[in-house]
């Protein structure tokens, strides 16, 4: 059996996970040209400056509760996004910049400023803005609330 043919027999085999990856893949791509522009331009300039605002819409417990479910749902999906644009097509350091912006977890003021401060991630969030009329990001800070 030659080399071809070999490889033709495992293509085959895998046929149904290679239209998988494909689809992800074309997935990913779409996600970051529509969602990931939309979300950074729509955060406000000074939001990695500012301390962080935890008004709900509502008072009711169990509606706080499911929302706060909702967002953290929401940002894991973007962090699995954004592990997988890695190594797709896609902007896996912004999808995984507002996966982080999303969830709730101890520390997170002090992760976000550290990823908005690396030179591309803020370069690429800043092109966006810039793009679509925006102010850049403030990053100048007070340690102290983070």
């Amino acid at each position: 059996m030659s080399i071809l043919e070999t490889w033709g027999t495992w293509i085959a085999a895998y046929q149904a996970w290679f239209w998988a990856l494909g689809l992800l893949s074309l997935g990913t791509l779409l996600f970051s040209a529509i969602v990931l522009p939309w979300v950074l331009v729509r955060l406000p300039a000074d939001y990695f400056v500012r301390r962080p605002v935890r008004d709900w819409p509502t008072r009711d417990p169990l509606l706080h509760g499911l929302l706060i479910v909702l967002k953290n749902v929401v940002g894991y999906l973007f962090l699995l996004a954004g592990i997988a644009m890695l190594f797709l097509p896609g902007q896996g350091l912004l999808t995984i910049l507002i996966a982080i912006l999303w969830l709730d977890f101890p520390g997170k003021r002090r992760w976000e400023r550290w990823l908005i401060r690396r030179p591309g991630l803020r370069d690429g969030a800043n092109w966006l803005r810039h793009r679509y009329g925006r102010p850049p990001f403030e990053l100048e800070c007070d340690e102290s609330d983070a």
